[in-house]
């Protein structure tokens, strides 16, 4: 059985959303990332709209096909990046930007979240300290409830189809969306941390684009002594990616 990682969201991995707790260098990351410049200060909402960018994708492959059949011109693969405003706690319930940033993010193939790991007085942080650990942790919380928020209306039509109106074709995706509340309502678990979803349950969390069971890579921004040095207090991070099973990078 594969992991939930890679049966969730089968579709070609194209379209990525760049988001963060705020208040740290997300835009400027993005900038960085796709050669653009989107407005990147230090202040909470400096992003509300959306920032869209494409960037092509390297492939080895691709670049010997052209040189072999030397072809006239080339249309690489792209990667469509999209900077959206940072999340803050309380955002499924409006706190923030709220549904926007929701929106906004639900149509996305995985999600980047840059969390900050960096001191820096000029730079203030929305929950008043640095903690990357609780930044987690409020990203995974927000996206769970907004998807508990979703789930309810989601049973309550298909039972009232299924159950009480006596549709059977509709009776299987009624007992998969009563397993997925239990997970993630019941258990407080994200969707893609369930290893032994089969091909059905796949099929119908697809359908409804639960925010957690995007595929997440968590960015954890250092200072530049800190990245050289690779000493900092919150190396446990990687710890924690590896008990938790989520991917993690480091950069400065």
């Amino acid at each position: 059985m594969q992991s939930n990682h890679e049966v969730l969201h089968t579709s070609t991995f194209r379209w990525i959303d760049l988001t963060a707790v705020f208040i740290f260098r997300k835009s400027t990351f993005f900038n960085v990332l796709t050669k653009s410049q989107a407005a990147a200060e230090h202040f909470p909402f400096c992003t509300i709209d959306p920032n869209e960018s494409r960037v092509p994708i390297p492939d080895e492959r691709y670049d010997f096909l052209c040189q072999f059949h030397k072809l006239p011109s080339k249309v690489p693969a792209f990667l469509n990046v999209v900077d959206i405003a940072g999340l803050v706690k309380g955002a499924h319930a409006g706190q923030g930007l709220g549904n926007a940033f929701l929106s906004h993010i639900s149509a996305c193939d995985g999600i980047f979240h840059l969390t900050r790991a960096f001191e820096d007085e000029d730079i203030i942080h929305v929950e008043g300290t640095v903690d990357p650990v609780r930044d987690m942790e409020i990203i995974h919380e927000e996206l769970r409830l907004k998807d508990e928020e979703m789930i309810g209306p989601i049973i309550d039509k298909l039972e009232k189809m299924a159950i009480r109106g006596g549709d059977k074709k509709l009776k299987p995706e009624y007992d998969v969306m009563c397993k997925i509340k239990s997970w993630v309502i019941n258990e407080k678990k994200h969707v893609r941390y369930y290893h032994d979803w089969n091909d059905k349950e796949i099929e119908v969390s697809n359908k409804y684009l639960f925010l957690t069971s995007k595929p997440m890579i968590y960015l954890v921004n250092l200072s530049e002594k800190d990245y050289i040095r690779r000493k900092n207090k919150w190396q446990v991070l990687g710890r924690k990616a590896g008990a938790d099973s989520f991917h993690l990078l480091i950069i400065t």
